[in-house]
């Protein structure tokens, strides 16, 4: 048994992933080029190698003749019956070669195929496991800055976090562990190159998978996500389950579910919201903290039309115009946001339910118009402080 190669190949076959069959072709065939090299072909030279011993034996198959013109085909019928009396003219005669004859050049060669060959595995074994993780979200230790974009190690290959994919004011340290989205794995003859993303609404959702049970059972489900990375997400949700709270199940006991994503995404903040089949509801919904007082949605345009109190229309557009473009990313719609005022101005431009309006006034007394108010006069103070700071 030759014990040193089999220790050899487990070694190789625990530390690469690279199977013992794959490193034993690769042998033969590094014997085949040192044979090659050595007598200058390999047409006859055949190679035997015992699977569990890792025995191996080289010989070449010569043809028994009167006169030898060709030494690596040929050999005389003297030589042939000192190997084995039976041997005749024209019979087929194995012939061992010894491998320790080769010369300096061709076991350099023969090296060399076995080098390469485990180069050639070592490549397809990464680039096959982190295809495999294509479109999941994957926990990386930051390296160093590359210019402007960032190597995160995944384990046993570098990323590519590129400056359009990182969330603008993100800045990270290295030995620093964050968790990235792979958008794409390329094979190269370097090895894998995988591009992640910091950005990608996608993330979010695997945030979700792995923090809410329910989400990754499939009991709730994730409807829809819109994203301005770094500043607010929205995401609908929709339970299988009518025991189960969609919300609920994504926030969690005293928000601790939302409250460990917003900490990966450093603060960003996350509005989740019911998913409903009827437009004008989803649309109410996503525009959320806004209270709304009629929505008109017309689903074979995509639009909608929506009146919300006066003193909530700031709150429903959002800085900049982030809560409606959010919610309009969010429900596929085209939504047009008027005031109660500016809706009564616009002759047609839509009829308000007086029922819708009742419901409203009741909740003019309510204590969600107390926290509504609250919230805007927060984030109307939040808006100035950041322009004074500007």
């Amino acid at each position: 048994m030759n014990t040193e190669l089999l220790d050899a190949l487990e070694v190789l076959e625990k530390e690469k992933d690279i199977s013992k069959e794959t490193l034993l072709e690769a042998i033969e065939n590094s014997l085949l080029t040192a044979c090659k090299n050595h007598f200058g072909k390999a047409d006859n030279v055949k190679v035997n190698i015992d699977p569990v011993t890792c025995q191996f034996s080289v010989y070449a198959e010569k043809t028994v003749v009167e006169k030898v013109e060709d030494d690596v085909m040929e050999i005389s019928l003297a030589n042939a019956k000192m190997i084995d009396p039976k041997y005749e003219l024209g019979d087929i005669v194995n012939v061992e070669i010894k491998s320790k004859e080769f010369g300096r050049i061709a076991t350099q060669n023969a090296k060399n195929v076995i080098l390469q060959k485990i180069r050639e595995e070592e490549r397809k074994v990464l680039f096959n496991q982190y295809y495999g993780m294509e479109k999941d979200v994957v926990t990386g230790v930051v390296q160093r800055y590359l210019g402007r974009n960032v190597s995160v190690n995944l384990g046993k290959v570098d990323a590519i976090l590129n400056e359009n994919e990182m969330v603008k004011g993100e800045v990270f340290k290295p030995t620093e562990r964050i968790k990235v989205y792979i958008l794409e794995v390329k094979d190269t003859t370097k090895g894998p190159r995988i591009l992640v993303s910091r950005t990608h609404p996608e993330l979010v959702k695997r945030l979700f998978e792995s923090e809410v049970t329910e989400v990754r059972d499939g009991t709730v489900e994730i409807k829809s996500i819109a994203r301005e990375a770094g500043s607010r997400t929205k995401i609908a949700v929709w339970s299988n389950d009518p025991d189960v709270d969609a919300v609920g199940a994504c926030v969690g006991m005293n928000g601790a579910r939302v409250n460990a994503i917003v900490n990966e995404l450093r603060g960003e903040k996350i509005d989740i919201i019911n998913w409903n089949e009827n437009p004008a509801l989803l649309i109410e919904n996503a525009l959320s903290p806004a209270k709304v007082i009629a929505v008109l949605a017309d689903p074979d345009e995509k639009t909608a039309k929506v009146v919300v109190p006066d003193y909530q229309l700031s709150l429903a557009i959002g800085k900049e115009g982030q809560n409606a473009r959010l919610a309009a990313r969010l429900t596929g719609f085209k939504i047009d946001i008027k005031s109660e005022t500016q809706a009564r101005e616009i002759e047609g431009w839509l009829d308000v339910d007086e029922d819708e309006y009742e419901d409203f006034e009741e909740y003019k007394e309510s204590q969600a118009y107390e926290e509504a108010q609250r919230q805007e006069a927060e984030e109307a103070e939040q808006a100035e402080e950041e322009s004074q700071d500007e």
